[in-house]
């Protein structure tokens, strides 16, 4: 199964070529596959454009026009947020006889 790569379509000005859209959602170049799909069973999809195209490519994987957005991102449940990070730990030795404030 797919994982989220993100919650948002990533709009780009595409030059004519060949580019491998990630399906599996673990690419730390969404968009884009860098691999990562290796033994997932899941393969990236070959996308050819032939003349300057601006695109709203996926990164839900969720759509159902890959690789383009068709919109299924919004039914995503909004994400907690995540919690404030913890307090730094002091360095200085504690006496345990005096109280913390």
């Amino acid at each position: 199964m797919s994982q989220i790569g993100g919650l948002k379509p990533i709009v780009l000005e595409l030059q004519p070529g060949t580019y491998w859209w990630c399906a599996c959602g673990r690419s730390k170049i969404q968009p884009f596959c860098d691999g990562s799909h290796e033994g997932t069973g899941i393969e990236p999809r070959e996308v050819v454009i032939g003349a300057p195209t601006k695109c709203s490519l996926c990164t839900c994987k969720l759509t159902r026009n890959p690789p383009f957005c068709d919109g299924s991102h919004k039914s995503i449940p909004p994400q907690p947020a995540s919690p404030p990070p913890s307090p730094p730990v002091s360095a200085e030795p504690q006496d345990p006889n005096v109280p913390t404030p």
